[in-house]
């Protein structure tokens, strides 16, 4: 008999669905050969500095910092029943193995080996490694166990974040608190974000919009914008000066056709990102929604850090983008390419998010409104991320005026590729920018040459405001950087 202990009762009751283990008991489920019960999130925690030692109890400069020689763990509060019973299955003369089947990932690795010591556990332990909650996925994750001292490292990175959780918010928040006489919660990931904020919003407290001048043309058509001007007598005596001169010479122009190639597939950051962008969406529930749709079997594993699948998932796509077309209603021809999203080597733990074969028959009024638009969303992208480039025309031109050069760029599309599916089933939303660039392509004419000159129509000059830096949203934006960091294998 093995023991297979999931993070939480729905999980538990897919996975012994899948394997066959459907008789019913208080706190867990049995059958063919496996026992199927669940945590209920973090069942052990850290203990608090008190449980060191009783002096830890009254906040004191002195006492820091504390640094624990042997770490200490206990079972939360409100959890020692379900503790109690895992224990007591773990110790059943008929269970000779675990199965690990929490979450996937490094929260997951710790939340059962934490169980698994604190529970005085020998027995040995297989790890269910898998990206999706389907029947089929769960079968054949447990015909490819793995051995637990696989994973002893994504353990190990687990215990080195919660750790320094620990040593850096509970002597950081004593020692402020201590020192300024009030509570003051520091913490390793807490602090430095908060001083982010702090400084934007600064920034933004202390900008100071300045007021810029530009004078615009409009020439067969096409509206073109001179350069800004701090000072508004230099703008004016350009209007004059256009005004005076009535014609603009077309000194450049250059038109070139550029392909958009698909996007990448969603990992958990960039859906929360298009999530919060389109959506208006946190990152929190982002996640709680792919969650809830992983959960119900309807897309896969959401906390990944891959764009990308692996090799042996190539022969299904076909399939499973034909599917996604009917559920969507979309009759176009869509081109599948599949290669485009397949790279093993960019695969580490769990592959991208895809929705599963099961979106097909799901009932969408029976999903909540969030659950329906991520998925919608994670759905577009799959199609999207398989089809052709986009094609578009760029067209840039400089005209020349009173000494001075005007200057119109356009954009318009040629050829959607992927883009139709995805406004398809997205819609299509666009700026006033947007808008402007594609009245201005739609304006061009064969007539326009480099060399001609045009007569200069509704000479006018607008005025505007410099503007502060945005506050930052949900899901923050850094700009003009690039932030690596190097990973350990496996440490999710």
């Amino acid at each position: 008999m093995k023991l297979v202990i999931a993070e939480k009762p729905s999980v538990a009751q897919s996975i012994a669905k899948g394997i066959g283990s459907t008789e019913k008991k208080d706190g867990y489920l049995e059958g063919n050969g496996y026992v199927v019960s669940w945590c209920v999130g973090h069942l052990v925690e850290l203990a608090t500095p008190e449980q060191y030692d009783a002096r830890y109890e009254k906040w004191k400069y002195e006492d820091l910092p504390i640094l624990p020689k042997e770490w200490q763990y206990r079972v939360s509060v409100g959890t020692k029943k379900q503790f109690k019973m895992l224990q007591e299955l773990m110790k059943r003369a008929d269970v000779s193995s675990l199965v690990c089947a929490t979450d996937a990932g490094r929260e997951g690795e710790l939340i059962f080996r934490l169980v698994y010591h604190q529970a005085g556990c020998k027995k040995p332990f297989e790890r269910l490694w898998i990206s999706s909650m389907e029947d089929e996925a769960i079968k054949e994750g447990f015909a490819n166990l793995k051995p637990g001292t696989e994973y002893d490292a994504l353990y190990e990175a687990a215990l080195c974040r919660e750790r320094a959780d620990w040593i850096v918010g509970m002597n950081a928040t004593r020692l402020f608190s201590t020192l300024y006489g009030q509570t003051l919660n520091v913490g390793r990931v807490m602090t430095p974000t908060l001083a982010m904020l702090v400084m934007r919003e600064a920034e933004i407290s202390a900008f100071k919009p300045e007021p810029f001048y530009s004078v615009s043309i409009s020439v067969a058509g096409i509206m073109a914008t001179g350069e800004r001007m701090k000072e508004k007598k230099d703008a004016e005596t350009l209007l004059e000066a256009v005004k005076k001169e009535q014609k603009a010479l077309v000194s450049k122009l250059a038109v070139a056709e550029k392909k958009e190639k698909a996007p990448a597939l969603y990992d958990l950051t960039g859906l929360q990102r298009d999530a919060n962008r389109m959506l208006g969406f946190t990152a929190q529930q982002t996640l709680d929604y792919t969650q809830s749709l992983y959960e119900k079997k309807l897309c896969t594993y959401p906390r990944t850090d891959s764009r990308f699948l692996t090799e042996d998932m190539e022969g299904i796509l076909p399939g499973l983008v034909e599917k996604m077309k009917e559920k969507f209603g979309f009759h176009g021809h869509l081109v599948v390419n599949p290669k485009q999203v397949i790279n093993n080597k960019k695969v580490s733990d769990h592959h991208a998010i895809i929705p599963t074969m099961l979106v097909n028959d799901a009932v969408f009024a029976e999903l909540s409104s969030g659950e329906q638009k991520v998925l919608s969303l994670i759905t577009a992208r799959l199609l999207a991320a398989v089809g052709e480039p986009a094609v578009n025309r760029e067209t840039s031109i400089e005209f020349l005026c009173a000494g001075h050069t005007f200057t119109s760029k356009s954009k318009q599309t040629i050829r959607f590729g992927w883009r139709e599916i995805w406004e398809w089933i997205l819609g299509r939303k666009t700026t006033d920018e947007d808008k402007e660039e594609e009245e201005n392509a739609a304006n061009y004419v064969d007539v326009i040459s480099e060399g001609k000159s045009f007569p200069v129509q509704n000479p006018e000059l607008k005025e505007g405001k410099t503007t502060p830096k945005k506050h930052f949203t949900d899901v923050i934006h850094f700009e003009s950087r690039q932030w690596k960091y190097s990973k350990c294998k496996g440490a999710g």
